[in-house]
């Protein structure tokens, strides 16, 4: 096939059988050098359209395909889109029943098609890979290939086996995806899979339309029903730290009227797979869950995604917050952060069973999170700074809509410095706070640390105050956590200049509760409205969300294999009443026009006789 052909069959494939017009930026590159029989490593930003750069190219090659998914929902879920719109693909998993399973095989392995969708642990058993070295196995496709790298959000142990899938194909490409990969999550994903043999493309990391926003954790449960209160009818997710924190986060939503469900991994299959369900269906369902969910989650209406306790790293953060606003539409993430979660997050590290130079990058990977939280600056240059991307100031974060005032708290800061030194770099955050504060514990007494000089040098400051700042400290190296000595903190050579009045300590203006709460109120700035359409328009949209719902329903599939959200804020806007002015609509290709533009025409009718 000539490089001419090769792209005509692109367009054509693109338009006839996916039913867009145009390629997303990034896709057609991609695609050309899959299609050329390059390994490639992409790197693009959840939204961005990855699963149709190696779908369009597997239905292209004259090869067979196999699609390597972590997840089992994910699997079903692309394999339901790909059959709406018309295309033979095929799934092995543990929990299909043996025979589907086997008439999956045999059409796979007899060319009825030329997709099939594996887990690792299934692909990398001996007998798989037998059974697949008899077939022309011309591409693996590695989706969500970060979990391959120590050093990526969310590792998984399974993924390592994939390294040897070079060595068992050494005639197959290998093309890999991921949304997030910093720099050396990238080289070990490319070392491991192709042994250095791939082109890496970077999509870019930013994500304009999502404002991001962190807040000082003081009554996280009251401050997260305040605000999806105000978000009433839009789904969210909101992750926390523990599968207990989860159920007691998800119980106190619903004891305030909010449609919320708890999601973690000792929930069982049942259960969770109901879960899902509804929260790909239902427009209001707000998720708790733990990091058990999420990934290939691909609800593009998405509104918000809040952080109840901190994340481990940049990268399982931006992994998180991508799960919003996949329609392009404005969309808010937020971050609660303290200071005992980010001494939870160090002593998980600490307890860990990795190696020191694996401790080493995950300490590294948490201070640049820290470092997002605690920047006065555009949140949104810190985030993509982290992965070797320059930006301008967003205007799209709550640093940038409210500059915080940055003042010297050197004076509060030496009163914390005197108390660590003079109890002699024992003791751990909430006993040094007493003893700044003045207060009458047991163990300030036992201890006689009332009798200290630093004893109640703080008292005008509240303990939340203290906490804010102590956590300032920590994150500029000014103070340490040794975890060896159970949380003991440690002072370094800047603690010394700061204490003796030789350099100031310029930090962001530390909020009282009630400032707390004004700002939590002013970062719901820009998601009142997901796109800008007129009032009629979005109550047409509604109306073709419930046929798209009873639609899913009826077919057993979440409800944006039927369409995304983009396509039916077209055909409200467009309002198609022929099947050729349905067919020129983004998303919408020949089989879809079969299946679903008599019941669409009916919603349209109907509605534009209503307003005549």
């Amino acid at each position: 096939m000539t490089s001419q052909d090769t792209l005509a069959k692109m367009q054509d494939t693109l338009s006839n059988v996916f039913g867009f017009s145009d390629f997303r930026a990034g896709q057609h590159d991609i695609i050309t050098r899959i299609l050329a029989g390059e390994n490639v490593l992409a790197v693009m930003p959840t939204g961005a359209g990855k699963s149709l750069c190696y779908q369009l190219p597997a239905l292209i090659k004259e090869t067979k395909t196999i699609i390597v998914s972590p997840l089992v929902a994910l699997m079903s879920d692309q394999i339901a889109a790909l059959k709406d719109n018309g295309i033979a693909a095929e799934m092995l998993h543990s929990g299909r029943i043996y025979d589907d399973n086997v008439i999956s095989w045999r059409r796979f392995a007899q060319d009825d098609t030329k997709l099939l969708y594996l887990s690792p642990e299934r692909l990398m058993q001996p007998r798989m890979l037998a059974a697949l070295q008899k077939l022309p196995i011309g591409l693996f496709v590695i989706d969500e290939a970060h979990c391959i790298s120590k050093w990526g959000a969310g590792f998984r142990p399974d993924y390592e086996s994939l390294s040897q899938l070079q060595d068992a194909f050494p005639q197959a490409q290998i093309a890999a995806f991921t949304a997030t990969a910093d720099k050396a999550t990238r080289a070990d994903i490319v070392a491991k899979l192709t042994k250095g043999n791939a082109s890496v493309i970077v999509q870019g990391f930013d994500r304009p339309n999502l404002s991001l926003a962190v807040l000082p954790k003081k009554q996280v449960k009251e401050q997260i029903v305040a605000y999806v209160e105000e978000r009433h009818g839009q789904s969210g997710i909101i992750y926390c730290l523990s599968r207990r924190e989860t159920d007691e986060m998800a119980d106190y939503l619903q004891q305030a009227g909010i449609n919320a469900l708890s999601y973690h991994a000792g929930k069982d299959q049942e259960y969770r797979a109901i879960c899902q369900d509804r929260f790909m269906s239902e427009a209001d369902v707000v998720m708790v869950a733990t990091i058990a969910f999420g990934m290939g989650i691909d609800k593009p209406d998405i509104r918000y995604v809040i952080h109840a306790s901190l994340p481990s790293s940049v990268e399982a953060f931006y992994q998180e917050i991508g799960r919003a606003g996949r329609d392009g539409g404005s969309s808010e993430t937020l971050l609660f952060y303290s200071l005992q979660d980010m001494m939870k997050r160090q002593r998980m590290i600490f307890e860990s069973d990795g190696d020191d130079s694996y401790k080493f990058g995950e300490y590294a990977r948490l201070e640049a999170l820290i470092g997002y939280c605690e920047t006065t600056g555009c949140r949104r240059q810190t985030l993509l700074s982290y992965f070797d991307e320059a930006s301008r100031p967003c205007g799209n974060c709550d640093n940038c809509i409210t500059p915080p005032e940055v003042l010297d708290y050197g004076v509060d800061a030496s009163h914390l410095i005197e108390a660590i030194y003079q109890t002699g770099q024992f003791f751990g955050a909430s006993h040094i706070i007493d003893v700044t504060r003045g207060a009458q514990t047991a163990k300030v007494t036992d201890k006689s640390h009332d009798a200290l000089p630093s004893y109640g040098k703080g008292k005008s400051r509240s303990k939340g105050f203290f906490q804010t700042l102590l956590r300032q400290l920590i994150a500029r190296n000014v103070i340490s956590v040794n975890l060896e000595r159970y949380g003991a903190l440690e002072l370094s050579d800047e603690a010394d200049a700061i204490l003796q009045n030789s350099v100031p300590f310029m930090a962001g203006e530390i909020l009282d509760k009630a400032e707390t709460a004004s700002k939590l109120k002013r970062a719901s700035h820009n998601t009142r409205a997901a796109v800008e359409m007129s009032q009629e328009d979005a109550g047409l949209v509604g109306q073709l969300k419930a046929l798209r719902l009873s639609l899913a329903q009826a077919k057993n599939v979440p409800a944006y294999v039927i369409f995304p959200d983009r396509t039916l804020i077209e055909i409200a806007t467009d309002k198609p009443l022929t099947k050729e002015a349905f067919l020129q609509v983004n998303g919408v290709g020949p089989k879809k026009v079969d299946a679903y533009f008599e019941e669409f025409k009916e919603v349209i009718e109907r509605y534009l006789s209503h307003i005549a």
